[in-house]
């Protein structure tokens, strides 16, 4: 079996583990785009969250991974038909979507296999099935085609894969937090997928030497061993994943005060973001990275932490003011939340 870098062992990202933590303890916040340079530990740190992920309770031998404490609605037609659902723990699934996947692979197609042995016509779930109360990760994400970009926002804004043709009718649940990564010199993301993104971040090669040498000196050790190196990082992984775990437990819970709703509408206005998706993902990530700290209420500073992260991705372009994203988000924080 692969042995994946371990996530406490990842230096110099910082921001990206934290956004990445964040949609960890609150799936609703909607996923990370992570874009940069080649070589900045961009795929290793995200594959690396999947060991990292605590494990759920799921329906036995559901291809969906069907939540047996979910509403009979929003199960898949076999667990609802089922007199009794038997239960298991899984990992959290973290599946892999290819540049190359074709729409059926993606969205599950009929079983050609069954067809031609058995007669029989049935459905063979996709990637999509796999990835249900999951993550979806796609690597140069910016580089997908357009039908499936489209498949995957019909199926993103509903919770639901619906599939009708070859003569078959199936609907299953698919809630999952798109998780993408790419490098900007190779082309811009379509608009109506990067709103579906909660959180956007640009990472960069560590410029300072003793950083550089200690990636260096990490990485190394992990290419020579593996398994060892793991063993090393073993005790702070737990911890993490506990800290996790107790933070999905709790974050429901987490009181968001009124000044921080305030602040965080007053900072989408001042920046022209459509929607009210801005201030909802906003007030998700604070209350997600305070759940994250143990504390049960989010704070002015909790949302000045993670504005740039969900705000800098959502602005729309300004003709008069030629500034980065990344300026202007900071600027507006600066005036709503000195």
């Amino acid at each position: 079996m692969t042995v994946a870098y371990p996530f406490t062992a990842i230096v110099g990202q910082d921001d990206m583990k934290l956004a990445l933590s964040i949609a960890a303890v609150d799936p609703s916040i909607g996923g990370v785009l992570v874009f940069g340079e080649r070589g900045t530990g961009k795929s290793t740190t995200i594959r690396a969250l999947a060991q990292l992920l605590p494990k759920i309770d799921a329906v036995k031998d559901c291809p969906y991974n069907c939540n047996p404490e979910a509403p009979k609605q929003g199960l898949c037609s076999r667990c609802q038909s089922a007199d009794a659902l038997k239960t298991r723990k899984i990992a959290i699934p973290v599946v892999d979507l290819p540049l190359g996947a074709t729409e059926d692979r993606v969205l599950g197609a009929l079983d050609i296999e069954k067809a031609i042995h058995n007669g029989e016509k049935a459905f063979q779930p996709g990637l999509l099935a796999a990835a249900n109360r999951g993550f979806l990760y796609i690597d140069e994400v910016n580089l997908l085609e357009d039908h499936i970009v489209d498949a995957l926002l019909d199926v993103a804004a509903s919770g639901v894969n619906v599939v009708e043709r070859e003569g078959l009718s199936v609907r299953h649940p698919a809630r999952f937090v798109l998780v993408g990564s790419g490098n900007p010199e190779e082309g811009e993301l379509r608009p109506q997928l990067l709103d579906r993104f909660g959180l956007s971040l640009d990472v960069r090669t560590p410029r300072d030497i003793p950083t550089r040498v200690e990636i260096i000196k990490l990485r190394d050790a992990f290419d020579h061993d593996p398994e060892g190196f793991s063993k090393r990082f073993a005790r702070k992984e737990g911890a993490l994943r506990r800290k996790i775990d107790a933070a999905r437990e709790v974050v429901e819970s987490v009181d968001v005060p009124s000044n921080v709703l305030e602040k965080a509408a007053e900072l989408c206005l001042q920046l022209g973001t459509d929607g009210l998706r801005g201030e909802l993902t906003l007030i998700r990530s604070a209350r997600a990275l305070a759940a994250l700290e143990g504390k049960d209420a989010a704070t002015l500073q909790h949302l000045k932490y993670v504005a740039l992260f969900v705000l800098r991705h959502r602005l729309r372009r300004d003709p008069m003011d030629e500034s980065s994203a990344d300026a202007r988000v900071e600027r507006a924080i600066e005036a709503a939340l000195a």
